[in-house]
């Protein structure tokens, strides 16, 4: 049973439409909610956290969204000192991850496109994405592999598969590939189809033998098209 917090936190004038998924979107469908559950998927986060993380999202904004968010029993506030507040996902908050993930696959797949103007792009979100992606998509390769994407001297990230599951951890590692490039060229990268993508890999900074490159590239291929 919905609290009366809750109810008060909903949008006035729902979808006036009984469905399951009408009532999922009512309580995470508005702007921002999916994605503060996306940042705390990760763990407890401070409310700067989440603006740092959010980027263009105002004060007010993420406070309503917090707000909304507590009151249908998504998200907690955790009280650390006098004045330290984190926030963090309840039971019912984590058990949106699967849904995250599909949603996740769905936009890599049919609508990440090039990066716009001014778009912020955090390196190690795009990279936790392409690990859920594989992970969610069910990508098994034969061996496990490790890539390497480095953006910078001191940002580099291992995506790596243990012969279970895909994992991402921060530095770089031995790998079968290592991509040097920047955070905005390696967006356009994933925007581009198969053949683009082979492309911007014949002209970018990348060490690893052409049998892994291509491996790479067929991982990351998307579902419809690996059948069309």
């Amino acid at each position: 049973m919905a609290s009366t917090a809750a109810k008060r936190a909903r949008p006035r004038i729902g979808y006036q439409h009984f469905c399951p998924a009408a009532r999922a979107l009512e309580v995470v469908g508005e702007k921002w909610s999916l994605l503060v559950v996306r940042d705390l998927l990760a763990g407890p986060r401070r409310f700067t956290d989440l603006r740092r993380s959010l980027a263009a999202i105002t004060p007010k904004w993420l406070s309503a969204r917090l707000r909304a968010l507590e009151a249908e029993g998504v998200v907690e506030r955790e009280a650390r000192g006098q004045r330290e507040v984190w926030y963090r996902l309840t039971p019912k908050g984590h058990a949106l991850e699967p849904v995250f993930d599909a949603l996740l696959v769905w936009g890599l797949d049919y609508a990440v496109g090039r990066p716009r103007s001014g778009e912020a792009i955090h390196p190690g979100r795009v990279v936790d994405g392409i690990t859920r992606y594989l992970e969610r998509r069910g990508v098994r390769p034969a061996r496990p592999v490790a890539w390497v994407l480095r953006f910078a001297v001191d940002r580099a990230y291992t995506i790596r598969f243990d012969g279970e599951h895909w994992l991402r951890q921060r530095g770089e590692a031995n790998a079968a590939v290592v991509i040097e490039t920047s955070p905005e060229a390696w967006v356009r990268f994933l925007g581009a189809d198969r053949e683009r993508r082979r492309g911007w890999l014949r002209t970018a900074r990348v060490k690893g033998t052409a049998k892994r490159i291509e491996e790479l590239v067929a991982a990351l291929e998307p579902e419809h098209a690996a059948r069309s």
